[in-house]
């Protein structure tokens, strides 16, 4: 969440960081008080009928109502109100648990967390991410791109109260956050990157980590990051140029840039499908003597770019795709034709992302040009063969809250009700989709136009454009944008 920061002068100003409120005392009547209701009311029953302040129930309540509607009305929304002259943008730091920016050399479009050996479900403080991320270089200094194999570590949750820090059993101490980084020199833009991890076939040795490129010249690059990842944990380990070099260039989409790929999680050993802006969709899969093999024949049916891939969480073969022809498509890798097995509109607009759901795999998350993002229910969708003659579906829910592009939506890993979602209004948004309203919280919340009851937390973030649920820190988030990284948790997560 974020607050606006107005100037004050020096005395409120020392008055307000000591948890006063400045006001002014006369000091000749200091010490008296007078009994407003002296004398108005005869009994203490007569008092209590009334109320505390003198007024029946509802008179009180249909005033505190209409006060609360007006604390709403004047709530600053990122993305969707203007500052005023002299104000600034800060975060209001008592809604997170954890909050910390990180600079790059360049603005990364993309990001993507590594799974570590750190553990799951960590809680304790300070927190350690690690993670890879592809820049975007200004135009005509393509040379200086990079692959940012990246270790986040000393980040330390927000400063507690007295009282907070002895009800906690952590002993956690604020520090500075450290990014450490190891660079893969790369010559073009990275428009999409991803990483995957093969079954680790021995303790002793680390699993190995692959990441995947889409970049701008319509190459798609894996390298191998196992041994820089190393060297951030074990002193003296050497990365040769040679282990800077991809392991493999998949050049089947020829001159087509390209924004989509995704690693399947259902195939361990590696597979990988890419789409380029010609509409083609290329799968790759690793072999067992470790190189690997694209298919030469691509999927097609879209009449424009595949802006976003990403292979069901639970069929081994099934992957569904999105473009800016306002279509999602569900397809079946073995299919010998190459065609979709099903086609949905779901935008007038392009749709440049969508997100299936980890727990319930009939769901599927979409984010539009047009800033409308919508949840699916995969069952309600048909063959292409039978929809013809039928009443298309519906989404189960769809939000305009944003006004600019859905650039990044992502299911909660273990919350199949909370989704997160970036815009092109320099904002990240939580919701949880399980929060309804009844009737009573409708008239209280009335005054708070276009702000719907499932939206859970507004991050701002200059330009971001992607971000993700850490897998093993409950709650956390990574996000990359135009300003760098960010790393935070709320404290509603």
């Amino acid at each position: 969440m974020a607050k606006r920061a107005a100037d004050f002068s020096e005395q409120e100003a020392e008055v307000i960081k000591n948890g006063d409120r400045p006001m002014e005392i006369d000091q000749d009547e200091a010490g008296e008080f007078e009994d407003e209701f002296e004398d108005e009311f005869e009994s203490e029953d007569e008092i209590m009928e009334a109320g505390v302040d003198g007024r029946p129930d509802d008179e009180r309540e249909a005033e505190e109502r209409e006060n609360a509607m007006e604390v709403d009305q004047g709530t600053f929304i990122p993305g969707r109100h203007k500052l005023s002259a002299g104000e600034t943008l800060a975060p209001d730091l008592s809604t997170y648990e954890m909050l910390h920016t990180l600079e790059a050399p360049w603005p990364c479009l993309s990001c993507d967390i590594i799974p570590d050996s750190l553990g799951s479900d960590r809680k304790n403080y300070p927190a350690t991410v690690y993670a890879v991320a592809g820049t975007q270089a200004a135009q005509g200094r393509d040379k200086e791109n990079q692959l940012m194999v990246m270790k986040m570590s000393s980040l330390s949750r927000m400063e507690r109260n007295e009282e907070e820090e002895e009800d906690s059993d952590s002993d956690d101490e604020a520090s500075d956050p450290i990014l450490e980084t190891r660079t893969i020199p790369m010559t073009s833009c990275t428009n999409r990157i991803r990483a995957h991890q093969l079954p680790q076939t021995t303790s002793a040795k680390p699993p190995t980590t692959l990441t995947a490129s889409m970049t701008e010249s319509g190459q798609v690059l894996i390298h191998d990051i196992t041994q820089h990842l190393t060297s951030f944990d074990t002193p003296g380990t050497i990365i040769t140029p040679a282990q800077n070099k991809p392991v493999s260039t998949i050049r089947a989409h020829k001159a087509n840039e390209g924004y989509a790929l995704d690693w399947s999680p259902m195939v361990p050993e590696g597979k990988l499908i890419t789409g380029d802006v010609a509409g083609n969709i290329f799968a790759t899969t690793r072999t067992q003597g470790g190189g690997f093999v694209t298919d030469t024949t691509p999927y097609t049916g879209h009449q424009g770019t595949v802006e976003e891939l990403q292979w069901s969480p639970s069929e081994k073969h099934v992957f569904s795709s999105a473009s800016n022809d306002g279509t999602v498509k569900i397809w079946d890798a073995r299919s010998k034709s190459r065609k979709a097995a099903i086609s949905m509109q779901v935008s007038k607009t392009d749709v440049n992302v969508l997100s299936w759901s980890h727990q319930t795999s009939h769901l599927l998350a979409t984010g539009a040009d047009d800033g409308e993002w919508a949840v699916w229910d995969l069952r309600q969708w048909k063959p292409l063969t039978s929809m013809s003659n039928e009443k298309r579906p519906s989404p189960v829910a769809s939000f305009t809250f944003h006004k600019e592009q859905i650039t990044a939506v992502e299911w909660h890993p273990t919350d199949d009700s909370i989704v997160l979602v970036c815009a092109g209004d320099n904002t990240l948004t939580l919701w949880d989709l399980a929060v309804e309203l009844d009737d009573e919280e409708s008239r209280d919340t009335a005054g708070v136009q276009d702000v719907p009851p499932q939206l859970l937390f507004v991050h701002y973030m200059d330009q971001v454009k992607e971000a993700h649920w850490h897998p093993q820190i409950p709650g956390a988030v990574m996000a990359t944008g135009g300003s760098g990284f960010g790393v935070f948790k709320t404290i509603s997560v």
